[in-house]
């Protein structure tokens, strides 16, 4: 079971990161950008033998059989 920040939302704010930088600003004067999105993922290959409840399999983001 991993959570943990989304990746693609990573490269998106890190992207639009680097635009402010191309345009002009100071990358000294830019915020910290923490992440807003996260993921649950939940390997069952892994679990060994675990039961997971039904309810976080329904939560999770992504579920690996």
């Amino acid at each position: 079971m991993s959570y943990g920040a989304s990746i693609p939302d990573a490269y998106r704010q890190a992207g639009i990161y680097a635009g402010r930088i191309l345009k002009g600003e100071k990358p000294g004067d830019l915020p910290v950008m923490l992440p807003t999105k996260f993921e649950l993922v939940i390997n069952l290959k892994t679990a060994l033998g675990l039961d997971i409840p039904p309810g976080v399999l329904a939560i999770a983001d992504e579920v690996i059989e």
